[in-house]
């Protein structure tokens, strides 16, 4: 039987359970970093992700509700988190939108759920499954450990090639930069509250797998992106000789 392992040993295994499965590793990942996919391409990756990181507030909302009172810290943080996506400021989603828009495709598109891939509906609802049905704080650990906390490291790669080779202005990837500060922020409390609130072996365990299962998401998911969209234009051997 698991023991309950203190702080720090509790954060090197939630470390240890996302590493190797970062989105970074996902062969579209790596063409959108090395400058290798169109501006198609991303006008694809922008009508997925929409569906993806779209309902992240509602996301939290249902952990919100569902929040023990007692845990007064994490509710904040869920709520301004919430704020954060909808309200404060300029709408993530709109962002999203606008980068999209700059790639070539339209406002319409990007909203409409036909355009989303199987694999991109598959995370959405995984998403919104452990969101009303795990306990708050596996929740937290599976979407804010699991999934918002790679996106600085993600976006690190991605947003250098942006300007320098696809030349988008900075106000069209404001996404990319508002987010490498924002989620950095929000992966941190996010591992706080689990390393706070999950004060069992058991719940500890079950906050270490949905990390692992969310890395995982996240992965399948933007590899079937490579899949769907560019692997018929830049089979796997081309993209690993060009990088």
């Amino acid at each position: 039987m698991a023991e309950l392992m203190n702080r720090e040993e509790f954060r090197a295994a939630l470390e240890e359970a996302i590493k190797g499965k970062s989105a970074n590793q996902a062969p579209f990942s790596k063409a959108w970093a090395t400058g290798k996919l169109s501006r198609a391409h991303l006008a694809r990756w922008a009508e997925n992700h929409y569906h993806y990181v779209g309902p992240f507030a509602d996301y939290l909302g249902y952990i919100y509700a569902r929040m023990p009172d007692r845990y007064t810290e994490a509710k904040d943080f869920l709520l301004a988190n919430m704020y954060e996506e909808e309200i404060g400021g300029d709408r993530h989603t709109d962002l999203l939108i606008r980068f999209a828009e700059a790639c070539g495709t339209t406002r319409e598109r990007v909203i409409d759920p036909d355009n989303m891939s199987p694999t991109t509906r598959g995370l959405q609802a995984w998403c919104y499954s452990v969101a009303m049905r795990e306990d708050p704080i596996v929740a937290v650990a599976g979407l804010v450990v699991g999934l918002e906390s790679q996106v600085p490291s993600i976006y690190r790669k991605q947003t250098p090639t942006l300007r320098e080779k696809y030349q988008f202005t900075d106000e069209e990837v404001e996404f990319f930069d508002l987010h490498i500060v924002s989620d950095e922020i929000h992966g941190e409390r996010g591992y706080q509250i689990v390393l706070e609130h999950a004060d069992t072996p058991e719940l500890q365990q079950r906050c270490l797998k949905i990390c692992e299962i969310g890395a995982q998401m996240r992965l399948l998911y933007t590899t079937a992106l490579y899949y769907d969209y560019v692997a018929h234009e830049l089979p796997l051997p081309e993209l690993e000789l060009a990088a």
